[in-house]
């Protein structure tokens, strides 16, 4: 870790030879649960950095894209809102409430439909907690072996073999049912869709395998619930 004390230093790093700066150190966790470093946020700074932030920009997060799932926004907050209201006056839990919503949202926009129930929302408080908690080595790598130790790498090859059994599951569904189809309707095609036409056209030149495909997922879904 390098910190610049001065707004000299800050423009060394910056501006001058921020190239240099721009990567990421592979941390050992983020790693095991990011198919590799496979995805934008973890992946080395370099031309396979460059491939899949395009890919987001261009193909998944341009603004005539989000002003697709304007309905489906429309629809969960509609959703939330009749639920409060059937509440009759009682005690609401408006975390829990925002948390479905946010939840439903990510998943009919980059799934295609929600998924629920406490096995699903158990792998995803757990990847979670792996992702956003203290990991030893990632800041003193030779005491790394603690994260070995106390069990931590462990449960995280656990919970990404849950996570991914479970992508592999949504991946299919989508080729099962483009098979036989030549072009989806508007409203059926979300990210999973985007992400498999772009791997089949091949229009930005850029091979990229399902893993790939699957960390993409992983980073639009677990970050936007983080």
């Amino acid at each position: 870790m390098l910190v610049a004390s001065s707004p000299e230093a800050a423009k060394e790093l910056l501006k001058t030879h921020d190239i240099k700066f721009a990567s990421r150190p592979k941390l050992r966790i983020p790693n095991i649960l990011s198919y590799g470093s496979n995805d934008i946020v973890f992946s080395p700074y370099g031309e396979n950095w460059r491939q899949l932030k395009s890919i987001a920009v261009v193909h998944l997060l341009n603004n005539t894209r989000v002003q697709s799932f304007q309905q489906v926004r429309e629809k969960e907050v509609a959703f939330m809102v009749d639920e409060i209201k059937k509440s009759c006056g009682s005690l609401v839990d408006l975390n829990e409430l925002i948390f479905c919503l946010t939840n439903n949202i990510v998943s009919r926009v980059n799934l295609g439909r929600t998924y629920g129930g406490l096995k699903f929302e158990d792998i995803m408080d757990r990847f979670l907690h792996l992702l956003g908690g203290f990991h030893v080595g990632s800041y003193i790598p030779w005491l790394a072996w603690i994260d070995r130790l106390s069990g931590l790498e462990k449960k995280a090859h656990k919970v990404v073999k849950e996570f991914d059994d479970f992508l592999e599951r949504v991946v299919e569904e989508h080729v099962d049912k483009r098979r036989g189809v030549d072009t989806l309707c508007s409203e059926d095609h979300d990210l999973v869709d985007i992400l498999l036409d772009v791997q089949r056209d091949n229009a930005i030149g850029f091979t990229f395998h399902r893993d790939v495909i699957k960390a993409l997922i992983l980073v639009t879904s677990g970050t936007h619930t983080l």
